[in-house]
């Protein structure tokens, strides 16, 4: 099962150098090289080349597609029982347990998160999503109406087709599960594009996948997995008259260009969960004031700050900014920022050079726009492991509305102090922004919690607590955020069709 988080750094490196990074496509059940261009992966941990991977143009996008697309309409995976193709799922969820160190190392090599978060919370998510839709899967009961005595009417939920599947680099495997796991429950096939810097831990899903698919006698080809850039491979999929649904996860900017492309092509649904600049509102009566400080740090420093939820505005009440603001900033200053494969490491490095490069332009824009920093805005010096891309966690107050640093997706460590005198106030504020996919509220007062919430306009809210929830709630935004929802039996409607069948009797 390999080391733990009880185990050393030493234990943790070891792991890292044996890991064997697969670099090929995977279509059909196979390994495949493609035309034969490639693209290094480098890891943001120390900027080594972890490996060259197969990159996938229309070609190969073209071969996962048909792969995918017989699967659907003449392979046995649509037309299994579902609770066959659950215990196929919960198959995938124990290979994913049983390679749980392995694959948790090859995501801190790529994406640069601490490995306590790669093996303690991303694989843990994983897993548990592959388990809760095998076991929902056959749990999804048809309708039959009540009508006209005369009449039997049934309405049927139908697999809808071939899916493709879009994710980013910051949760590569978790975004990833939370499409493919609902999309195999309904009956669907489905092809994956991983982000081109973190390829790596989605080419080895896939192994696990066609492993357990091989297990239950079904031909590969329920799963692809094409590496390769958005502008190419992305756009290829997109386009693609063969793709019924495609489900993305990243920027607004791009999911934009999959709207164009549906347009473009077959109409294929598109579902998207895109950006956020989340507002973190505390109120005067919250219950516990250290605790609100300590969530808003913990909240916007998790994972970087490469999160497309995270807490970026800290809608502080007047009354209590300073103290709130204070603690959060001696929390990031205590915030160990480390080597991803450091067990005791909180912060690890950002996605790369270009990744470290764009926060830093944001902060040099907010310092020069007059916010104050009051913390961080520099790489570390030294870097915890030479050639990495190390920031410190930073935070600025006396931030204005108009201000870009307040507007902007910044998706790095980088937080937002403003505050606000009325609970009016602070709704305004938290909704006067483009995006609405998340929002924190702190508040000792039962009914200040719900009639602020339903004022927000975010597709969810957490109250004196954030980042909370569990496989039963809906996730998903409001605005340019997004639409559709993942996580939940409320996913499966992303990947099925509603048929309607009216039998006179």
């Amino acid at each position: 099962m390999g080391p733990t988080l009880d185990s050393s750094y030493e234990d943790w490196v070891r792991v890292a150098e044996g890991v064997v990074p697969p670099g090929r496509h995977r279509v059909g059940g196979r390994e495949e090289d493609g035309a034969g261009a490639v693209f290094a992966v480098v890891s943001p941990r120390d900027g080594s080349t972890l490996a060259s991977v197969a990159d996938a143009g229309e070609k190969e996008v073209d071969l996962a597609v048909a792969a995918a697309r017989w699967a659907f309409d003449s392979g046995p995976w649509p037309r299994l029982a579902p609770a066959e193709r659950g215990r196929v799922l919960l198959r995938i969820a124990d290979l994913v347990e049983e390679h749980r160190s392995e694959i948790a190392a090859l995501i801190s090599l790529e994406n640069g998160k601490p490995i306590a978060e790669s093996y303690g919370i991303e694989l843990r998510a994983v897993a548990g999503t592959f388990r809760w839709y095998g076991q929902l899967a056959d749990k999804v009961c048809d309708e039959a109406p009540h009508t006209d005595p005369g009449a039997l009417a049934l309405v049927t939920r139908e697999p809808a087709g071939v899916v493709g599947a879009v994710v980013p680099w910051n949760f590569p495997l978790t975004l990833a599960a939370w499409k493919i796991a609902p999309a195999l429950a309904a009956g669907c096939a489905v092809v994956l594009k991983p982000s081109e810097l973190t390829p790596l831990s989605a080419l080895l899903l896939g192994r696990l996948v066609d492993e357990a698919m091989e297990e239950a006698g079904v031909p590969g080809g329920v799963l692809n997995v094409v590496a390769g850039d958005g502008p190419t491979a992305g756009r290829a999929l997109g386009l693609h008259p063969d793709v019924d649904v495609l489900a993305f996860t990243g920027s607004t900017a791009v999911g934009r260009h999959y709207l164009r492309y549906s347009a473009d092509s077959n109409l294929k649904r598109v579902w998207l969960e895109l950006g956020g600049k989340s507002p973190n509102i505390v109120l005067p009566d919250a219950p516990d004031l250290d605790a609100a400080a300590a969530t808003a740090a913990w909240g916007i420093f998790f994972n970087q700050g490469e999160m497309c939820t995270a807490p970026s505005r800290l809608l502080v009440h007047s009354s209590v900014a300073e103290r709130v603001t204070d603690a959060v900033i001696q929390r990031a200053e205590a915030l160990r920022v480390g080597d991803p494969l450091d067990p005791a490491t909180e912060m690890g490095a950002l996605a790369g050079a270009a990744r470290l490069d764009a926060v830093r332009g944001h902060i040099d824009a907010a310092r020069a726009a007059g916010a104050r920093l009051r913390t961080g805005g520099a790489p570390l010096d030294p870097a915890p492991v030479p050639g990495g891309t190390y920031l410190r966690p930073t935070v600025f107050d006396r931030v204005t509305p108009d201000m870009a640093v307040a507007r902007e997706e910044i998706f790095g460590p980088v937080l937002s102090v403003l505050t606000f005198d009325t609970v009016e106030e602070a709704v305004a504020l938290a909704n006067d922004t483009e995006y609405g996919l998340a929002a924190g509220l702190w508040t000792g007062d039962l009914s200040t919690a719900h009639t602020v919430s339903r004022a927000l306009r975010a597709g969810t809210v957490w109250v004196n607590c954030y980042e909370e929830g569990d496989l039963t709630v809906p996730f998903g935004g409001y605005k340019q955020s997004g639409n559709g929802r993942d996580k939940s039996a409320h996913a499966l409607e992303k990947y099925t069709e509603l048929k309607t069948t009216w039998i006179q009797l």
